[in-house]
Parts: C-alpha cells; sequence; structure tokens
C-alpha cells in the first residue's frame, strides 16, 4: 500500500483528474462525455460535486499506465484499495477547488507553470518530455491542467490553514538538523548505453544478440579514446533516453545508479574513460566529466526550501481535521458500496450503518 499511496501522490501527473481544471475566471462545471451518457453512474456526490464511475476509472487507468511505462503492475487485489484512495483524492480535489478563489486559481495555475518547466527540464528536451507523457497517456495541456487544479487545491489549503512559518523557526530548523544541509560528494560523468535488454518488452536479448551489441559498445569504446567528441557519440549511439540528447551527461552522489556504473565513475579521474561496463541494463562506456567535493550548504541558499518544508508540516498536522470537516459540511456520500471505507461498508451490511458518520475518510 505504501507504494499505492506514492502513486497517489503524483495522482495529478500520472492520471485524470475529475475534470479540468476550469477556464479562468469561470466555476463551469465538466462537460459530460459520450461515456457518461450510456455506461457512466455516479459513485461519489457532495453540495456542487460529483464523481462519475467514468472518471474513477479514467483516473485508475492513468496509475496503471504510469505504472507499467516503469514496468511495474498494481496487484489485482489492491485494486479496491486503490479506488478507495484514488475516490477520496478526487473528492477532496474537487471540494478544494469549489472553494477557491481568483487568487488560488492564479496561484495554482502559475505553480504548474513553473513544474512542468522543472519537468521538461530534468527530461533534457522537449520532445524527450513529449514521449514521457505519451507513456502515460497525457499531453502537455492535459498535464498542465491537471497539475492546476491540484495546485489550486493545496493554494486553497494553504489560505484557509493560515499556517505562517517564521525566519527564526527557519534558522532554528536549519541549526539544528546540519547533517541535511550538506551536499555529499558527486560526479558529472557521461555514458553511452547499448542496451541488452528489448526496450518494449524489457526480456534479456539472447546470447547472439547480446554479443553483436558487444562488438557495437567495443566499436564505440575505440572511437572514444581515440578522440572524439563523446556527447556526439551519446547522442548517436546511447539507448538511455534519459540522458543521449544531452551528450549522456548525469550528476550524481554515490547511492543513486546501480554500483558497477557508480563505482566506474567515482574510481576514475577527470576526463578517463572506462572499459566497459556491464550492468543489468547493458554495455556501458562511461567518461568522468568532474568531481565534486562534498560542502556545507549555507542557509541563504535553502532558506525558501526549508520555510516551504516547515509550512507543509504544519498544514499535513492540521490536514486531516480540516478535510474532514469539509466533507461533513459538502455531506459527501459514496454510493458504490464497495468504494466505502471499509468499516463503513461493514456496518453497512449488517445494517447498523450510522448515517451521520462522515464517508471517505482514510487520511
Amino acid at each position: 500500500m505504501k507504494t499505492l499511496a506514492v502513486s497517489l501522490a503524483v495522482l495529478c501527473a500520472a492520471a485524470p483528474l475529475a475534470s479540468a481544471a476550469p477556464a479562468e475566471g469561470t466555476n463551469s462545471r465538466p462537460a459530460l462525455r459520450a461515456s457518461d451518457l450510456f455506461t457512466n453512474s455516479i459513485v461519489a456526490k457532495a453540495e456542487g460535486v460529483t464523481i462519475s464511475r467514468a472518471q474513477l476509472d479514467d483516473a485508475l487507468t492513468g496509475i496503471r499506465t504510469a505504472a507499467a511505462s516503469r514496468g511495474q503492475t498494481i496487484p489485482a487485489e489492491q485494486i479496491t484499495a486503490l479506488e478507495r484512495q484514488i475516490l477520496q483524492r478526487l473528492i477532496q480535489v474537487q471540494l478544494l477547488n469549489s472553494k477557491a478563489t481568483e487568487a488560488d486559481k492564479t496561484a495554482g495555475a502559475e505553480a504548474a507553470e513553473k513544474r512542468v518547466a522543472d519537468l521538461k527540464k530534468q527530461a533534457g528536451s522537449d520532445e524527450l518530455f513529449s514521449a514521457r507523457l505519451k507513456t502515460i497517456g497525457l499531453t502537455e495541456p492535459e498535464l498542465k491542467a491537471k497539475m492546476s487544479e491540484e495546485l489550486t487545491a493545496e493554494a486553497v489549503v494553504k489560505r484557509e490553514l493560515k499556517v505562517e512559518v517564521s525566519d527564526e523557526e527557519v534558522k532554528k530548523y536549519f541549526d539544528e538538523n546540519p547533517g541535511r544541509f550538506e551536499k555529499p560528494e558527486m560526479v558529472r560523468a557521461a555514458h553511452v548505453l547499448i542496451g541488452t535488454t528489448d526496450p518494449a518488452t524489457r526480456a534479456p536479448l539472447s546470447d547472439e544478440q547480446k554479443a553483436a551489441k558487444k562488438r557495437v559498445a567495443e566499436d564505440v569504446l575505440k572511437r572514444a579514446r581515440a578522440g572524439e567528441d563523446f556527447a556526439k557519440l551519446a547522442k548517436e549511439f546511447s539507448e538511455d533516453p534519459g540522458s543521449k540528447e544531452t551528450g549522456g551527461e548525469y550528476t550524481f552522489p554515490k547511492g543513486q545508479m546501480v554500483p558497477e556504473f557508480e563505482g566506474a565513475a567515482f574510481s576514475m579521474n577527470t576526463n578517463q574513460i572506462s572499459d566497459l561496463v556491464t550492468t543489468q541494463f547493458g554495455y556501458h562506456i562511461i567518461k568522468t566529466l568532474e568531481k565534486i567535493p562534498a560542502k556545507k550548504i549555507e542557509l541563504a541558499e535553502v532558506s525558501t526550501e526549508v520555510k516551504e518544508f516547515l509550512t507543509g508540516q504544519a498544514i499535513q498536522k492540521q490536514l486531516p481535521e480540516y478535510l474532514e470537516k469539509l466533507e461533513k459540511a459538502s455531506k459527501v456520500e459514496i454510493l458504490d458500496e464497495r468504494l466505502k471505507p471499509v468499516s463503513e461498508g461493514a456496518a453497512s451490511a449488517t445494517g447498523a450503518h450510522d448515517h451521520t458518520d462522515t464517508p471517505g475518510h482514510n487520511h
């Protein structure tokens, strides 16, 4: 279930939410889709909010697709529990968006723009970013709309709970947690990956195919050691979509890469090129570009991040009670018996359900 909770935390980026973000200056409800007219049903409702079966199915499909893109599957026995969590998330996001001011919506849209820009930067190029979105069935405008909705809800929570963190609290946390403000030793390295697994199925290639791949890797190694531009070789030959367009570069501390890759990168001198390094992904030719020593981070560099962290901690303490009150005030009803919280469903089945209980609490 911990894995499922992580999936829910990135629901806005991995799956369609209850509705697209409303147009600026409007409070319009989402339009009905063709599927709503024939096979859809309402699984939950509250004042001004409805969640349909199709919306829940879309969200679940998005999470499954995102998991599949990482080579993971969600066990069948966990699907119902996951659906309950998704449903609660959809209800909460819609309820919070119904309370959004124009300032909240603007803050959510601006935060979404920034977050998408950060994701693009991490991807390395617009093309790679679009390709990654495609694997989870989203376009960039759809992602922005979903993130905007989630971040608008976040803005509402911040405004409603009125959490303030002082500069003194920030400094106190910084002084009392010195170990959290040290940049570890890092290395900037580039690599060319000649893969030994099928890119579609991730199954290992045959011995004959691996031998052919090794010959390609050995040829690339010779060319790199002969002085050819390493970045160009990476763009031409590397099968690592996460780095080939940026010349194969990564910057990382110890403990982030697979041991064979990390060991080679950290053990070499600057501008040294490795022998072939074999990992579960294939054959790597690695060039160490820079050794970055560990250093202490100054408070001025991280004060904003620390304040956001402390604000988030304070909000998390108050959030369950706030959401519970919001759901009660909005008269949330779960109409699908299977999706009611386990305790509520059991009580309903025995005729002992108290209809004043608030459904959907799993905070």
